[in-house]
């Protein structure tokens, strides 16, 4: 009879079941074998969980910095270029009175990072050191952070479309500043910073 550990909780790797990664298939685990239904390679966790997890994070707090200091995007109107980083954006479009752009923009560029830095960073000082919070709670954070964090590339998608249709010679143009490389980066290492983090990795405590 399988251990049901401290808790009484019988959980699939305490049952020597496994799902797979790719497909995920509930099935008996076995070292070294293949999922049987999409011959992937099965593994209990995600390997190298927590270090590809943290190498992610990191270097997105980098990224995070040029991102928010640099000129997003570079607006030249009669020959005359004004740079404008993302709070300076936010700025701007809050003193047009766009205000529910502006809060969106900000929401989306400013404070969903910060939040997924905040709940990615948690996440795993929670594995190695404790969590007393419900974990049941933890996860369905991860799995809202995991949801919205595709959102933060909003700012590039709108310089994007400004750059496309803002180009009138030397009357106006927009184009992308250094700080939209920087924040694309930014987004897509957070979004690998949660795919590689292994939520199973906190109820391995109980």
């Amino acid at each position: 009879m399988a251990s049901t550990g401290k808790t009484g909780a019988l959980t699939a790797r305490r049952a020597g079941l496994v799902a797979c990664h790719v497909c995920g298939k509930l099935q008996p685990w076995v070292a070294g074998s293949e999922c049987s239904r999409c011959g992937s390679m099965l593994h209990q966790r995600k390997p190298d969980s927590l270090q590809r997890s943290w190498a992610f994070l990191v270097s997105a707090l980098l990224l995070y910095f040029p991102a928010n200091l640099y000129p997003i995007m570079t607006t030249t109107t009669f020959g005359v270029p004004e740079n404008s980083t993302i709070i300076g954006g936010v700025i701007l479009l809050w003193q047009y009175g766009s205000y529910p752009v502006a809060a969106v923009v900000f929401i989306a560029s400013v404070m969903i990072p910060i939040i997924k830095f905040l709940v990615i960073g948690s996440l795993l000082l929670l594995v190695r050191y404790g969590h007393p919070v419900k974990l049941s709670q933890q996860t369905r954070l991860f799995r809202l952070i995991e949801y919205i964090g595709p959102w933060s590339m909003i700012d590039v998608f709108v310089v994007i479309l400004l750059f496309a249709l803002i180009q009138f010679g030397g009357i106006a143009s927009v184009y992308p500043g250094p700080a939209a490389a920087a924040f694309a980066a930014m987004v897509i290492t957070t979004m690998f910073s949660a795919l590689f983090f292994d939520t199973r990795l906190l109820w391995d405590k109980l």
